[in-house]
């Protein structure tokens, strides 16, 4: 783990400055109490409602995140702090399973998870990850996944549960096709080749696999796409994704200081190759264009992603409509008791 080092807090009044090189961050986890656990998401750009985060902060570490300023609201920094001090939601079965229980609950798509991945290292010792998604195989609702975490094969019998009696489809976050690549930038991550390998022991086991080539990061991945669906299809994957890369708040702080690092030579491309899809800048906070870049270059990289996408196989048509299969254990339909 590299040594301490955070952007200053804009949510802080003030931050200190060290006289001395810092220490290299330690691993702490932190409770968090939440009465809450179903996150509600208004972005008209997205294709969900409802996500389900039992962790904040991410051992993963990678450069690009853009969960990252949502840990400067705990008053923690968005670089070190943010993979070394793990925020963790003790309660969030007994909470879901409360909020499945309300009259007012449609049985809708929940996504593990919105914000930090659900399968990151701290989940092999605290299960609320496997947990949550019992809940949600007893109440037959459906679930997405999006995760590096091979960790999520530990879980097999219960997405398999949730394939025979809701709907299930678990996405792997795969930006890079060298596992060296993706070491320099998403450095505790599992391997790009251990991820390729889960996904495929989960389509061969019947669950629906997709996986989401995030971030595109112009002048460093783009040429990666055609490769990653090939080996996104041959692993059994029928649906396909990919979004640009988004460097809000305190992130574009933490994401140049570490791509310098990593790729001194690439990281001049890599900004005027942003500035030039972003019409200028280095990212875009509005709906709808926050995830896509305008202009020549980006352009090209959406028509090599569609060109790639049919070549590689994949279906038009990626997941199909999402069944309604949510029922409250224990009644019975149609009946008045």
């Amino acid at each position: 783990m590299r040594q301490i080092s955070n952007p200053p807090n804009p949510f802080e009044s003030r931050h200190r400055e060290l006289l001395e090189p810092s220490a290299s961050p330690q691993l702490m986890v932190y409770t968090d109490e939440t009465r809450e656990i179903l996150s509600r998401n208004d972005s008209p750009d997205l294709p969900f409602r409802w996500s389900v985060n039992p962790y904040r902060g991410c051992f993963h570490a990678c450069a690009y995140c853009y969960a990252r300023p949502s840990h400067e609201y705990w008053g923690f920094g968005a670089g070190t702090d943010f993979e070394s001090k793990i925020v963790v939601k003790d309660d969030a079965p007994r909470l879901l399973r409360q909020q499945f229980e309300k009259a007012s609950w449609p049985g809708e798509l929940i996504v593990f998870s919105g914000n930090t991945d659900c399968y990151q290292p701290i989940e092999a010792e605290y299960g609320l990850t496997r947990d949550c998604l019992q809940v949600c195989a007893d109440y037959r609702n459906p679930v997405g996944i999006i995760t590096k975490g091979a960790l999520v094969l530990r879980d097999l019998d219960v997405l398999m549960q949730l394939q025979h009696e809701a709907w299930v489809l678990v996405y792997f976050s795969i930006p890079f096709a060298s596992d060296e690549m993706a070491r320099k930038v998403e450095p505790q991550a599992p391997s790009i080749t251990k991820r390729f390998s889960a996904m495929k022991a989960l389509s061969d086991a019947g669950i629906p696999t997709g996986i989401s080539i995030a971030p595109i990061i112009p002048g460093l991945n783009e040429d990666d796409i055609p490769e990653l669906l090939d080996r996104a299809y041959g692993a059994g994957a029928r649906t396909a994704t990919q979004s640009l890369l988004r460097l809000s708040g305190s992130l574009e702080a933490v994401f140049r200081d570490r791509m310098g690092e990593a790729f001194p030579e690439r990281i001049g491309k890599i900004t005027n190759r942003l500035r030039e899809i972003r019409g200028g800048s280095l990212t875009e906070s509005r709906f709808f264009t926050r995830q896509v870049g305008q202009g020549p270059y980006w352009e090209l990289i959406e028509q090599l992603f569609a060109l790639a996408k049919r070549r590689a196989g994949f279906p038009e048509d990626d997941m199909g409509a999402i069944p309604q299969t949510f029922h409250r254990p224990g009644v019975e339909q149609g009946s008045l008791f």
